[in-house]
């Protein structure tokens, strides 16, 4: 199911969602789908977790290289999640060489950070995943196991708080189905002129 504006054609692609949507395994198989499709790789202060890759999963940086990055104005968007004292961000290098380069990029970010591209580009192809019923978020956050009482209503708080902001997207999509949910991203991606030929991926080595 989707729900859409009238497409814009645009080399910046931002999919958002609450908490337990599942639009990290979304995204995942787009990309797998669209080699064309670039990934943004977020700057964090947070410590990798076990298999995580520095420069592929995130850019793991201290607090003080990421205030320093911050105060030099090196963010797209940039923000504190779910109330901890660990910063999430999009650098600036990670979206410009490529927009510059004719590549389409896409950042999996949140409502918060999606208002910060929108006014850097405001032709961005905007995307929110949701569920087809609020109570499902909790459902998929209990099945995870990997959260506390605590911080599983701290997600919660904010999923419904974001849930209210999907109208700011140009399309959304109701996640019910991950490979449904894809192939209706993809279609969107393609009228909105994602190009069909294929580049090599390339991954950021550097920032």
């Amino acid at each position: 199911m989707v729900r859409s504006e009238q497409p814009v054609a645009g080399n910046v692609v931002v999919i958002s969602g609450p908490s337990g949507v599942g639009k990290t395994t979304i995204l995942r198989r787009l990309l797998a789908r669209l080699p064309q499709l670039l990934p943004s790789i977020s700057a964090t202060t947070r410590p990798p977790r076990t298999g995580e890759r520095d420069g592929l999963d995130y850019h793991f940086l201290s607090q003080l290289e990421f205030d320093r990055r911050r105060d030099g104005g090196e963010f797209l968007e940039c923000c504190r999640v779910y109330g901890r004292q660990h910063w999430y961000g999009t650098l600036a290098n990670e979206v410009a060489p490529r927009l510059a380069a004719g590549d389409w990029v896409v950042l999996e970010i949140d409502v918060e950070g999606t208002l910060s591209i929108l006014d850097r580009y405001p032709e961005a192809v905007t995307i929110f995943v949701e569920p087809s019923a609020p109570d499902h978020l909790e459902q998929r956050l209990v099945a995870r196991g990997t959260e506390t009482r605590e911080a599983m209503a701290r997600r919660l708080e904010v999923a419904h708080r974001e849930l209210k902001e999907a109208h700011r997207y140009r399309h959304r999509v109701v996640n019910d189905d991950v490979d449904a949910a894809v192939g209706q991203i993809e279609q969107i991606l393609r009228t909105a002129g994602l190009p069909p030929q294929q580049k090599d991926r390339r991954w950021p080595t550097a920032i």
